[in-house]
């Protein structure tokens, strides 16, 4: 699955497991705010995209997965290199999905963590 912002910030799964799933990014000026570092947005939507893979890879053809809440402690501030963000499932329900992510920089430094909860519902 390579479109939409996976395609344009240069995501990539790196990890796909039941209960684990990491995505990979490398830092383009792309995910850079105004002074230099990279955007706790981006934290959040490194962690949230390995929540939201990780939940799909646990749920029935019939059904959708969707975040539903997430929250994110920003720790380190990076400029450049390569950010992971790796998933592990806490709570696995039929209805929603808890996860907790870490990400990490290129030398295993922990840049943020972060807690996704996922709605799983029937598709419409």
């Amino acid at each position: 699955m390579n479109k939409g912002v996976l395609k344009t910030l240069g995501i990539t799964i790196t990890v796909d497991e039941i209960g684990k799933c990491a995505v990979e990014m490398p830092i383009t000026e792309k995910v850079l705010q105004p002074f230099g570092y990279v955007h706790g947005g981006v934290n959040v939507l490194l962690a949230e995209t390995a929540a939201s893979m990780g939940a799909f890879k646990m749920i029935a053809d019939d059904e959708i997965a969707f975040g539903m809440e997430i929250n994110a402690n920003h720790l380190r501030a990076k400029r450049e290199g390569i950010l992971t963000a790796t998933a592990l499932l806490k709570h696995g329900g039929s209805t929603s999905q808890v996860w907790e992510i870490e990400v990490t920089d290129e030398q295993d430094k922990l840049v943020a963590l972060s807690r996704c909860t996922v709605a799983i519902r029937k598709k419409r």
